[in-house]
């Protein structure tokens, strides 16, 4: 199974309240993430524990420029921002140098996997309740 990792625990919160359903990654990633493929999330440095979050499954995989981001990218990368500047200059935090807006980034959106409630299982075998 492939993992999907995250360094700041800040994006731990994001991450479990389904804030945050997008990474933008520097360069690109589409040989390393494929659509449809589960991946655990993890929040961790390397070389360290690493905390589960949980398991998701790749939506999608898009190779772009800075300059070509959405604010919807934007967003569901990072909830508080929405313009390609303040992106930019957090994927410059993150990889310690400096992006341009023609730099190819990575947009890789996923989502959580959740098990289900007995309840709704058991009403979608047929036992208990009623019955569609």
């Amino acid at each position: 199974m492939r993992v999907l990792n995250f360094y700041s625990a800040v994006f731990a919160d994001q991450l479990r309240n389904g804030r945050k359903t997008a990474t933008i990654r520097l360069g690109d990633k589409s040989h390393k993430y494929r659509k449809n493929e589960c991946v655990l999330v993890t929040i961790g440095y390397q070389y360290s524990p690493r905390e589960r979050i949980f398991n998701a499954v790749i939506d999608s995989v898009e190779v772009k420029r800075v300059r070509d981001l959405s604010p919807r990218d934007i967003e569901h990368d990072n909830p508080e921002f929405r313009r390609t500047e303040e992106m930019l200059h957090f994927l410059e935090q993150i990889y310690d140098r400096k992006v341009d807006l023609e730099d190819t980034v990575t947009v890789v959106r996923f989502s959580q996997i959740i098990e289900r409630p007995p309840t709704i299982r058991d009403r979608l075998h047929g036992i208990g309740g009623a019955q569609n």
